[in-house]
């Protein structure tokens, strides 16, 4: 009975400590477009580099803040050229300068991207897109669908990645 109570009580003061570790750091947004939605975290520059220092060259970045972030297709569509079947995907990128590749994942619910060296036979696809610098910064990282491309820019870097539904 000692110990059941013990557990109780414990368990009672170590429940908000746990959820904690998985709180959202920064705000989400989901993008909705004919066939795509997709939902990241919105982190900020903050004055901070990003590409190349906070976002490491050559290593895999879930795209956004907190869990990884998560792209549907709604139909069959071409992703970077490539096919791709209706479904939910998580989305990780791995940037370098002048090229990034684009990661879709069939592993859900991912946190950040430490799991994904775990999870990495599950890709579905990876393409290459190229990245630019643009004049002024970006603060907030964003993801939008513009006609049949999907952008992502933040700092001083573009990538656009064309899809076709």
């Amino acid at each position: 009975m000692k110990h059941l109570l013990f557990l109780l009580i414990a368990s009672t003061f170590m429940l908000p400590v746990f959820a904690q570790q998985k709180q959202r750091a920064s705000p989400h947004d989901t993008v909705s477009a004919k066939n795509i939605e997709i939902t990241y975290g919105r982190p900020y520059k903050k004055n901070r580099e990003i590409f190349g220092s906070l976002v490491k060259y050559g290593e895999v970045w879930r795209t956004g803040a907190d869990e990884a972030t998560q792209i549907t297709f709604k139909k069959d569509a071409t992703f970077g050229g490539k096919p791709v079947k209706a479904g939910t995907y998580t989305l990780f990128t791995i940037p370098a300068e002048g090229e990034w590749t684009v990661i879709l994942n069939g592993q859900l619910k991912q946190w950040g991207a430490y799991d994904y060296t775990k999870n990495k036979d599950k890709d579905v696809l990876q393409v290459k897109v190229p990245s630019k610098k643009i004049d002024s910064a970006v603060e907030q990282l964003t993801i939008r669908v513009e006609g049949s491309d999907i952008l992502i820019t933040w700092d001083k870097t573009q990538v656009t990645i064309p899809v076709k539904s």
